[in-house]
């Protein structure tokens, strides 16, 4: 009677919950003429069911839902959603029981996206705490491939948060926001983003919303395309078992603030000219990737 049922752990948003449930059951429906199996009802997640059930995949919505699955119904096998990739990591739970698509963009492409708006830029700054220095360092690092040096700069503490942007501002030709809530929330964004402005210097990330705060541009994945991947990754546990490891996703579109882009004198192509330098520059950075 489950074999064709997915549980779905919500954010507590009934509006999200239901956008996000109504798009995977059309997204798994077998709309292929090869495809026989009935469609899959999505129903939401309940301790008892699931524990019923412990073969039936569950997609869990944000971390507070993710950490509910694990802790009512431990042997479920568990997709995560809306999650980023610093949480999934510190899970440290079995790559076969949980995997994920992580929320927040790439840094890779992040970066990217700020050399694909300014091609003559070489030098990123990046602000970090302390703790997350050396993992950024490290996914940084294959950017030097692509022309692009980035240097870490270590907000050691709330009051250190300025004066170490003044210093990062002087090294970058543009500032890449990470997805630190501490270091960027909506306390600080506005003091970040006007010392930045205040010396020419753009700001690209760290999330879509912030892009309509006043950072000059991200990246971001539409609900549709995450849900249209998710859909993916549960029917190969469907087929073999087991998720995919857990990625980035593969799709994504770009959000600029062409007001602010104005503000600062930065000449941009439309929307699909400028998705499409930063998918070359993508593809140029594998092809010399080691």
């Amino acid at each position: 009677m489950m074999e064709n049922t997915l549980f779905l752990a919500g954010t507590g948003n009934p509006a999200v919950d239901q956008r996000v449930s109504d798009l995977l059951e059309k997204a798994l429906s077998g709309t292929d003429a090869t495809d026989n199996r009935p469609e899959l009802t999505v129903l939401p997640f309940r301790e008892d069911q699931a524990r019923k059930a412990p073969s039936v995949p569950v997609v869990a919505l944000g971390p507070e839902a993710v950490t509910r699955v694990l802790q009512e119904s431990p042997e479920s096998p568990i997709l995560a959603l809306l999650v980023n990739e610093g949480f999934y990591s510190a899970l440290n739970a079995p790559s076969e029981r949980i995997s994920a698509l992580f929320y927040d963009p790439p840094l890779a492409r992040q970066a990217l996206l700020g050399k694909t708006i300014l091609p003559h830029a070489t030098r990123i700054a990046v602000l970090a705490r302390p703790e997350n220095a050396l993992r950024y360092d490290n996914q940084l690092a294959p950017l030097r491939d692509a022309g692009l040096e980035a240097q870490v700069f270590v907000v050691s503490s709330d009051d250190r948060l300025i004066p170490t942007l003044v210093r990062a501002l002087g090294y970058g030709d543009f500032l890449l926001a990470l997805p630190d809530d501490r270091i960027y929330n909506p306390r600080t964004i506005k003091h970040i983003l006007l010392t930045a402005y205040r010396r020419s210097r753009i700001v690209i990330g760290p999330r879509q919303a912030y892009v309509k705060a006043g950072a000059l541009a991200s990246t971001y994945t539409p609900l549709t395309t995450l849900v249209r991947e998710a859909a993916g990754y549960i029917r190969t546990h469907r087929e073999k078992g087991a998720f995919p490891p857990a990625a980035y996703p593969l799709g994504y579109a770009i959000e600029v603030n062409r007001q602010v882009a104005r503000s600062l004198n930065i000449l941009l192509g439309d929307d699909q000219a400028l998705e499409q330098q930063l998918q070359d520059n993508i593809r140029q950075l594998q092809e010399v990737a080691p």
